[in-house]
């Protein structure tokens, strides 16, 4: 660092005519020759202790004595202020951990100057994680008047979240955004919105929000119709159409996770179901190989998700709708997943072999699960006819195993002899009316 014009070196025994201890409580003893001149100009702290005032300054030598007790760990930071007081200008980039050690020194010695140089830097210097951890710890504890340095970390206002809110939901939801940003997007909206040790960054009830998010899914649902249409009539072809295709679905199965927590699946629900044998269909028409595969296993993800909300009561649909939907994801689940274990199999084969190579199919056990579940808990929400009609066509498929249905095919049996006993008193009050 430059020194000041004028001012004698730290460190000069011919011009020094002050001694600063520093001392640690493990023992250290640093000695620093310097100038009372200096140091009283820059520091509150020397100032206070070689005035006149002060009655108990030591001497040493010819020379005054302070002396300074600090922690072992800022020493370093003590004698880095004692440097910056020659200095031309409070220099104070050194990096943001070594700015708060000497931010935390200055305020010990009350270097005003040299503090608010290091204010300055820490605010405008970029900040990894750790950094944001220890400023978190440390800036607090030196006073109001230096808390500018966390004005980043504050909380902000909810106008500006709710308007990055929808701008990002459009990016989401769109074909034409970057992929890099529409990941972004996705990702981060859902992360907004997880209720985790920290309460979600966005009101979930603001009718706002529902409202322009409804708009943003309607416009998914319309591509989404108009895609589907176009594989059925043979105008979209592969592999543009399959790549479309897997796109759209993934941008529902994302749907699917931010409505649920904005408590607004009905829509898609409603919608799901009256398009599900369509999609099965262009899945069937326009998906080949692995990327087949990973394209079925996003609509088992969806089909999954919508019939949860189904199950558990959070989107309410006719019988004949409950059971077109039980049947049309059993008749896509029997298929897909044999498929998906297959490729599973066969990619296990090839790590083995040493084929780095080889694409990877995520078999998530608990996607299978959670919509066997579903579907079991719709299952016995039917009449008990309808429920006799799926329970047999799952009897007589090779695929029986799954979906397992033996907890629907237990109640069956059970309601279903129990029924006559049960119910003999609508016989009586039929008969009385």
């Amino acid at each position: 660092m430059r020194r000041a014009a004028g001012w004698p070196k730290i460190g000069d025994l011919a011009t020094s005519d002050v001694v600063v201890r520093l001392r640690t409580p493990e023992g250290r003893d640093e000695w620093l020759y310097c100038h009372s001149g200096v140091l009283a100009a820059g520091s509150k702290y020397f100032a206070d202790r070689l005035s006149n005032d002060w009655p108990t300054c030591q001497i040493l030598g010819s020379r005054y004595c302070v002396e300074v007790y600090c922690q072992e760990l800022d020493l370093s930071s003590h004698v880095t202020v004692l440097r910056l007081l020659y200095a031309a200008e409070p220099c104070s980039r050194f990096g943001v951990r070594s700015s708060l050690g000497v931010l935390q020194a200055a305020v010990h010695l009350g270097c005003l100057q040299i503090a608010g140089a290091c204010v300055d830097y820490l605010e405008s210097a970029p900040w990894d994680e750790a950094d944001e951890e220890e400023i978190l710890r440390t800036i607090p504890c030196l006073g109001p008047q230096y808390e500018c340095v966390l004005a980043r970390l504050r909380p902000i206002d909810p106008a500006p979240v709710t308007s990055i809110f929808l701008s990002a939901f459009r990016h989401a939801t769109s074909m034409l955004s970057v992929p890099e940003l529409k990941s972004a997007a996705q990702e981060q909206l859902d992360y907004m919105l997880t209720e985790d040790d920290d309460a979600p960054l966005l009101l979930l009830h603001d009718d706002t929000v529902k409202s322009q998010v409804n708009d943003c899914v309607t416009g998914l649902l319309n591509r989404f119709s108009g895609f589907i249409s176009s594989i059925l009539t043979k105008q979209k072809q592969m592999p543009s159409g399959q790549q479309e295709l897997h796109s759209l679905v993934s941008d529902f199965s994302w749907a699917c996770q931010v409505l649920s927590k904005l408590e607004m699946m009905k829509c898609l629900v409603v919608y799901w179901v009256g398009v599900s044998s369509d999609v099965v269909e262009a899945i069937d028409a326009v998906c080949v190989g692995v990327d087949c595969l990973n394209t079925r296993l996003k609509a088992t993800e969806v089909s999954a998700k919508v019939l949860e909300a189904i199950a558990f009561g959070n989107a309410v649909l006719p019988a004949e709708k409950r059971c077109d939907a039980v049947n049309v994801w059993i008749g896509f689940a029997r298929t897909t997943k044999p498929m998906v274990q297959l490729e599973q199999n066969d990619c296990d084969d090839d790590d083995d072999n040493g084929d780095a190579e080889s694409p990877k199919i995520n078999l998530d056990n608990e996607l299978w699960q959670s919509l066997e579940s579903a579907i079991v808990s719709i299952v016995l929400t039917l009449p008990s006819n309808m429920q006799a009609d799926i329970l047999s066509d799952w009897l007589q498929s090779k695929h029986a195993k799954y979906p397992d249905l033996t907890e629907a095919f237990e109640v069956w049996c059970y309601r279903s002899k129990v029924a006559k006993r049960r119910l003999s008193f609508l016989s009586q009050i039929n008969k009385v009316t």
